[in-house]
């Protein structure tokens, strides 16, 4: 008998863990947008990752997160909204604070940004980790605990620190490229669930061989 699916669609994929949400399910930010299976661990409330993990989100910027990352508790999103002017003599944004100086809103205004913040597919998130706006993380990279993400991260690179730098690649350019090309978290959910321990724990070559349509 075929092995049964997980369930994309449901709040809370561990019974017992109210720790841990999908986000797919959660998320209703137009500006927001995250693949199935993308989960949340936090033992306090997970579910206002909206508000407590993705900070400063005033748009038009969006916040695109793939299928199957892992975001470790306390794991944020800096977005452009954070941003004050630096090329005058202070960096207070005094508009916002009303009365007649909310009659200078256009000094803050416009501000350059670095666009969307965009995160691939399988990217594994450490305890604390944050990531600064418009950065773009490969998919199959891992962000070690409390990185400040500055910069892009390069598909299957590991980084860490702050600022976050690249460690190294899990894997040779030219596997890199084969996975890429493979796309497993594209599969057919049913292929995919015939095949996690090879997803898991196979080598390259071996997820080549399951993937769909592979005689």
């Amino acid at each position: 008998m075929p092995g049964v699916p997980a369930d994309p669609t449901v709040l809370h994929p561990m019974p017992g863990q109210p720790r841990v949400v999908l986000l797919k399910p959660l998320v209703t930010s137009p500006l927001i947008e995250v693949g199935e299976f993308t989960y949340y661990d936090d033992p306090d409330d997970p579910t206002a990752f909206e508000t407590r993990n993705v900070l400063y989100h005033y748009g038009p910027e969006r916040l695109v997160i793939g299928k199957f990352c892992a975001l470790g508790e306390g794991t944020r999103f800096v977005m452009n909204g954070a941003n004050h002017r630096m090329d005058g003599p202070s960096t207070f944004p005094f508009p916002i604070m009303g009365g007649s100086w909310a009659e200078h809103f256009d000094l803050i205004t416009g501000l350059p940004a670095r666009g969307d913040t965009v995160v691939g597919h399988d990217v594994w998130f450490g305890y604390q980790a944050m990531v600064m706006p418009g950065v773009r993380i490969g998919s199959g990279a891992i962000v070690a605990s409390g990185s400040v993400v500055v910069d892009d991260v390069p598909d299957y690179g590991i980084v860490g620190g702050n600022p976050a730098r690249l460690i190294r690649r899990r894997y040779a350019d030219e596997d890199i490229a084969r996975l890429l090309a493979l796309a497993w978290w594209d599969w057919p959910l049913e292929h995919i669930t015939a095949h996690v321990r090879t997803i898991m724990a196979g080598s390259v070559a071996e997820l080549a061989a399951v993937a769909p349509g592979t005689r």
